[in-house]
């Protein structure tokens, strides 16, 4: 996973950037990140939030309580409305990234499934991933 990268939303008004190395990438299947992606799960790129920053204009933020109990800010472009990114206050300083804001998802290689108790019957798997049922070990 490389030390540094960036993204954003499709219409360019939201971009943002990370000066850290990727801690975790996978696939959430928690109903959240169902709702929030509007799909079957979400994949995301877990970074240190110190290494994380907005760049260029200002993103939205809606606030949920996930099943987890923790409080998660997940933020997307007022404009054009792409999930961007998520801070995970429970789980320390944290920034999910949504894989597919990156401007090049191609070096994304998810290391494991999770909430897949929550996983939708028609939901495809990764084959050789592992499947973690809740939230993996402490971040």
């Amino acid at each position: 996973m490389p030390a540094r990268f960036e993204g954003g939303c499709r219409c360019g008004a939201v971009r943002y950037e990370c000066t850290g190395e990727p801690m975790f990438a996978g696939h959430c299947h928690c109903r959240d990140c169902q709702y929030a992606s509007g799909g079957a799960f979400s994949t995301v790129v877990l970074v240190p939030a110190a290494a994380f920053r907005v760049r260029e204009g200002e993103p939205r933020r809606f606030d949920v309580v996930a099943e987890s109990g923790s409080t998660v800010s997940r933020y997307f472009c007022p404009t054009c409305g792409t999930p961007l990114y998520s801070a995970l206050g429970g789980r320390g300083p944290l920034v999910a990234v949504k894989a597919g804001s990156l401007d090049d998802p191609s070096w994304v290689r998810p290391a494991m499934e999770i909430w897949t108790d929550r996983a939708q019957p028609w939901a495809p798997h990764a084959e050789g991933l592992p499947r973690v049922p809740r939230n993996p070990g402490p971040a």
